[in-house]
C-alpha cells in the first residue's frame, strides 16, 4: 500500500497526531530501509479488563499490522509497580510484583483477541529499566525540568491544591519515554489522556541521539449512553469477551449520533467506505438499519460470522417481532415455595443484568415485565410459575423459567 493510503488508514478516527509531512517522511524512510515501522504501545497492567473503549488503540494497531508493520507491546511490569499517575488526584497504590505478573498474563490473553500474536512482539520494560544503575537514573532525570513535569495537568492541579506528589511519580513519564529509546520506536500510540507521556518520548529520544517517534492519539470512546467515557463501573461498556447476542444488542443501544464514531473507532472498515455510510445517513436512510450493520460488523470482530448472523436474527426476533429467540437463556426458580415472588426476583437477579431486587421490582411496577405475554405490574401477585414460562423484561430481554 502506498504512503497516502497508509496515512488515510492511520488517521481514521484519530484525535491528534504528528504533522502529516513528518508522518510521510517517517513512512518513506522505513520503506527506504526496507523494514516495517516499529509501532509502540505501552500497557500499565493495573486494570486487565478490556472493553471496546480500551480496544480503540489496539484496533488501529491491528490495521497497521495487517499492512505489514511491526507491533511492539510493552508491558509496564516495572512502571506498573509505580502506578501511572495520569488523571489521578492522589498517589496511586504501588502494585506488588505478584499483582503485576498476574495482570500482565490476563492482559496478553485479551490483547490477542484483537492483535495477531504471530506478528506482535511483547516486551517487559523491566528488561531495561530494571538494569539501570543510579548514574543512569540521574542521567535520565537530567533530561527534564521540574517546570516541564508540572505542565502536566494532574501534577499541576495537585501542586496548586497543596496535595502531595511523591518524587517517584515524576519518574513515570520519564520511564515510559525511555521505553521508546529502548525499542527505537518509530511511532507511539496512545489515548488523548496519554498526550504528555507520549510526547515526552519524542523529547527523550532526541536527547539520546535517536530520531523522534511520530505520535498518534485516539479519542476516548463514549459508552452506549453516548455521554460518559466507556466504563465498566458506569455500566455503559461493551466487553470484548461478552457473548455475541449481548454485544450486538448493546451496540444497537448507542445513540444515532454515535454511529459514525463507532464505525471509525471500533471497526476495520476503510475510511472511504465510512464516507459512503455518512452519505447514506445524510440522504435520510434509517439510522437503525445502518446501526444493525455496525452491530454485526463489531460482533464479527470478536466472534464468528455465524455467531454474528445468529445474534442479528435474535435481535430481529426479540426487538422487532417481540418474540423470544430460540436460544433464550434459562433461569431457575424454586416453585411451590411460600415466597415464590422473592424466588423469582432472585432468579432474575442471578442473570447479572440488574443491580438489585429493588431495581427489578421497579421494572415490574413500571409495567416493563411480561410473563407469557401478560403484563405483570406487581411481583407479589405471582403465586405459581410453570416450567418453560417465558418472562420478558423491557423491550428485548427474554428468559425461559425452569422450575425446580
Amino acid at each position: 500500500m502506498n504512503v497516502d493510503d497508509t496515512i488515510k488508514i492511520l488517521l481514521k478516527g484519530a484525535a491528534d497526531h504528528t504533522a502529516i509531512d513528518d508522518i510521510k517522511e517517517k513512512l518513506k524512510k522505513v520503506e527506504q530501509e526496507n523494514r516495517p515501522m516499529r509501532i509502540k504501545l505501552g500497557l500499565d497492567p493495573s486494570a486487565p479488563d478490556i472493553h471496546l473503549g480500551h480496544a480503540v488503540v489496539l484496533r488501529k494497531m491491528k490495521q497497521l499490522q495487517d499492512l505489514g508493520h511491526e507491533v511492539i507491546i510493552i508491558i509496564g511490569d516495572f512502571t506498573g509497580m509505580i502506578g501511572d499517575p495520569t488523571g489521578k488526584s492522589k498517589t496511586r497504590k504501588q502494585l506488588t510484583r505478584e499483582e503485576v505478573e498476574a495482570n500482565s498474563k490476563t492482559y496478553q490473553e485479551q490483547i490477542f483477541k484483537i492483535l495477531d500474536k504471530e506478528k506482535t512482539k511483547v516486551r517487559y520494560n523491566s528488561e531495561w529499566l530494571g538494569k539501570m544503575n543510579f548514574r543512569d537514573v540521574i542521567e535520565l532525570s537530567a533530561k527534564c525540568t521540574v517546570a516541564r513535569i508540572l505542565e502536566r495537568d494532574d501534577f499541576k492541579k495537585r501542586y496548586e491544591n497543596g496535595q502531595a506528589i511523591s518524587v517517584h511519580e515524576f519518574f513515570y513519564p520519564l520511564m515510559q519515554a525511555y521505553d521508546s529509546v529502548a525499542i527505537k520506536a518509530d511511532i507511539e500510540f496512545g489515548g488523548t489522556d496519554q498526550t504528555f507521556n507520549v510526547l515526552m518520548g519524542r523529547t527523550i529520544q532526541k536527547d539520546y541521539g535517536q530520531e523522534p517517534q511520530i505520535t498518534l492519539f485516539m479519542p476516548l470512546l463514549e459508552g452506549i449512553d453516548g455521554v460518559d467515557k466507556m466504563s465498566k463501573s458506569l455500566g455503559n461498556y461493551i466487553g470484548i469477551y461478552e457473548d455475541a447476542n449481548t454485544m450486538y444488542t448493546k451496540v444497537m443501544k448507542i445513540p444515532d449520533n454515535m454511529i459514525i464514531k463507532y464505525y471509525e473507532l471500533c471497526t476495520d472498515i476503510h475510511p472511504d467506505d465510512i464516507n459512503k455510510i455518512k452519505e447514506r445517513l445524510k440522504a435520510g436512510e434509517n439510522p437503525r438499519d445502518i446501526k444493525m450493520e455496525l452491530a454485526k460488523e463489531i460482533t464479527k470482530l470478536y466472534h464468528t460470522e455465524e455467531e454474528a448472523n445468529k445474534a442479528e436474527q435474535n435481535f430481529k426476533t426479540a426487538f422487532q417481532k417481540q418474540e423470544a429467540p430460540e436460544d433464550t437463556p434459562e433461569i431457575f426458580v424454586e416453585n411451590g415455595a411460600e415466597n415464590i415472588s422473592n424466588n423469582l426476583l432472585e432468579a432474575i437477579l442471578s442473570t447479572g443484568k440488574y443491580k438489585s431486587k429493588g431495581e427489578i421490582k421497579r421494572l415490574f411496577n413500571q409495567g416493563a415485565v411480561k410473563i407469557n405475554s401478560e403484563r405483570v405490574t406487581d411481583v407479589t401477585t405471582v403465586k405459581t410459575i410453570e416450567d418453560n414460562t417465558i418472562i420478558q423484561i423491557g423491550k428485548g430481554n427474554f428468559y425461559k423459567i425452569r422450575t425446580k
